[in-house]
């Protein structure tokens, strides 16, 4: 077998996994229950890389509680 069959495979699957993780994601905007949230927060604790998607977007946004005060006018 040629590395270069192997490699072009291994890039292939890896693009369908990818597509795979996208279409099945929680997208912004969907309403979630708190038990749905905690499970879903608790899962990406335990994920790696899971600070971001396939596509390298992030996937949350770390507040400080002086940004937090401040989106409530405090």
């Amino acid at each position: 077998a040629d590395l270069g069959d192997s490699l072009t495979v291994q890039a292939r699957l890896e693009a369908v996994l990818s597509s795979v993780a996208c279409h099945g994601s929680i997208r912004s905007g969907r309403r979630m229950q708190a038990d749905e949230m905690n499970a879903l927060l608790r899962e990406m604790e335990a994920t790696p890389h899971s600070g971001q998607c396939n596509h390298g977007r992030p996937t949350y946004v770390e507040l400080k509680l002086k940004d937090i005060e401040r989106l409530f006018g405090r």
